[in-house]
Parts: structure tokens; sequence; C-alpha cells
């Protein structure tokens, strides 16, 4: 069995020598707004997924997420021999990339943060205008008259 944090020191380490080679060794012009996010290991060793994200051109440009696999996919071998000669690991694991959907889910969360505060801010206004049911002291008064 491997020791946990050395899966997650190498799992570092090829997250950025992957970024470093797709940002300056890999010409592929498919690799232009491909981020590296993370990367995992496993257990053994033998496998690494790598996490990446894709940024379109302009703000409203949509990202090209085809593209942008297929690029890794080939230059897999290349950024893999990277990963060796940069590692020094006795077996160089093999590399998975997988797209990154935390993006996506963080902008989703951001929107539901926004529903959630406008639905506040309307019981806010509605409780500000609101009165008590009753009378506004209805303890203090005196029975006994």
């Amino acid at each position: 069995m491997v020791d946990q944090a050395r899966a997650r020191r190498l799992a570092k380490r090829i997250s950025a020598i992957v970024a470093t080679a797709i940002e300056h060794e890999v010409k592929d012009p498919r690799l232009r707004f491909v981020t590296i996010t993370d990367a995992r290991v496993t257990g053994d060793l033998r496998d690494a997924t790598v996490y990446y994200t894709v940024m379109g051109e302009t703000v409203d440009t949509e990202p090209d997420y085809g593209a942008a696999a297929a690029g890794l996919a080939k230059a897999r071998g290349v950024l893999r021999s990277k990963v060796g000669a940069g590692t020094g690991v006795k077996f160089t694991p093999t590399l998975n990339f997988v797209l990154d959907t935390v993006p996506d889910a963080a902008r989703q969360m951001e929107d539901l943060l926004a529903r959630a505060r406008a639905a506040d801010d309307a019981v806010a206004q509605v409780a500000a205008n609101a009165r008590h049911a009753g009378e506004a002291d209805p303890y203090k008064t005196d029975r006994d008259e």
C-alpha cells in the first residue's frame, strides 16, 4: 500500500508538469484555453486522472470542449513522457483527462444563492410592515378589573 501523502505530492507534481507542458511545449492551438485544475493518483501510483477546464476566447464565446478533449487525447503520449521525465518514479502513470465540473457547479450554486437572497429580501420587506397579532402588550394588563 502506498502512502497517501506521497500520492498527493505526486498528483500535485503531475498537475504542475502537465500545465507547464501544455502552456510552453505542446503547440496544439486547441489547447490554448485549457487550464489544469487538479490531478488525482490511484493508490498504486499507476493511473493519474487530470482534471481540466476550458475557457472561451472571449466572455461571450462558448468554450470548445470537444476540440480541447481531442487535443489532450492527441498530446497524451507527449505529456506522459514529460511526466515520466519530471517525476522520476519507477512506473510513469497513465494519464486520463476529465473535464472538471466544479466551475459549472459553482456557477449553479451562485445562482441558487442569488435566488435565496432575493427571497430573503422579499420576506424582510413583508416583515418590515407587519404588526403583531392581538394587543401590543397582552401580559401586563390587570385582569381583576
